[in-house]
């Protein structure tokens, strides 16, 4: 059965003036996870419904590691989104991936700690599959439009998650790239599980901002990464306005789509009210039935 397009796109300051976008207007969304980064900008192009959340507020003023993902991943999924697409600023841990180039991450290492990384806890448990962490169908078609606007692109990137704020120490950077890591960041973790929880199929596109200081003698600085973020700006808005435009008239199912139905496994007579209250958007296809 295919249903219509609603993509959630979380970005920065540079993807606010998404070009052809429609109706557009900020609405606020209430989450019961509390407070997300910003209002939902919402509009349309074409017939796709577009909802924008600036992932560190407009004008930056939330930390990384003060990101509250789970209202931001519960506000997109209230304002009926079926897909998202993220995008966010990266360094490089490969001497192939340069700045300026964009990545399509494939996987995940996570070294986030104390960020709230779950919906699920006690009075219903849940245990989502993370092998593969993004959806492939976006990816792709991320890639597509990424290669369309005369981007430089690389494909299947291991994505690294730190904790920040602080970047990272040398022997860090270094450490990292033998576990096999293409690229650095602070926010994909724990957006990307909290949207598999949701049932919500998620892409990333990294902007790469610079190499890390794995090289001897690179530092990593605001002023650097600020200058390639705007360089970069106006690619990426092209590439999302032709992710979106490419998109198929109707949306096919995707497996993504029920990654609840093998994952509570908490029996229904020991199910707490409260957390299920609070789950009515996130998991609101499985407790309606």
């Amino acid at each position: 059965m295919t249903s219509p397009w609603t993509i959630g796109i979380i970005g920065g300051s540079g993807l606010y003036a998404i070009e052809g976008l429609e109706d557009a207007q900020w609405i606020a969304v209430a989450s019961p996870w509390g407070e997300p980064s910003d209002q939902l900008l919402c509009g349309r192009i074409g017939d796709v419904r577009v909802r924008f959340l600036p992932r560190h507020g407009r004008g930056h003023p939330i930390a990384p590691h003060q990101l509250n993902s789970r209202a931001n991943i519960d506000a997109l999924k209230r304002a009926g989104c079926t897909d998202i697409l993220a995008i966010s600023a990266v360094g490089s841990l490969r001497e192939q991936i340069e700045p300026g180039r964009f990545a399509i991450v494939e996987q995940f290492i996570d070294r986030t700690h104390g960020r709230d990384s779950s919906f699920f806890g006690n009075g219903l448990v849940a245990h989502v599959s993370m092998a593969d962490p993004v959806c492939p169908r976006l990816s792709e078609m991320a890639g597509a439009a990424i290669k369309a606007a005369k981007g430089r692109m690389a494909k299947g990137a291991t994505y690294l998650a730190i904790n920040g704020p602080q970047f990272s120490t040398r022997a860090e950077s270094r450490l990292y790239r033998e576990w096999g890591a293409d690229l650095i960041g602070m926010t994909a973790m724990p957006e990307a599980r909290l949207a598999r929880e949701a049932e919500l199929p998620y892409a990333l596109i990294g902007m790469v901002t610079d190499y890390d200081c794995w090289r001897d003698g690179e530092t990593v600085d605001v002023a650097h990464v600020v200058a390639q973020m705007q360089a970069n700006s106006q690619l990426a808005r092209d590439a999302v306005v032709r992710f979106i435009k490419a998109l198929p008239v109707k949306r096919a199912p995707s497996p993504i789509d029920t990654a609840l139905d093998d994952a509570v496994i908490t029996a229904p007579d020991q199910h707490d009210p409260a957390l299920l209250a609070k789950l009515d958007a996130v998991a609101g296809r499985l407790l309606k039935e």
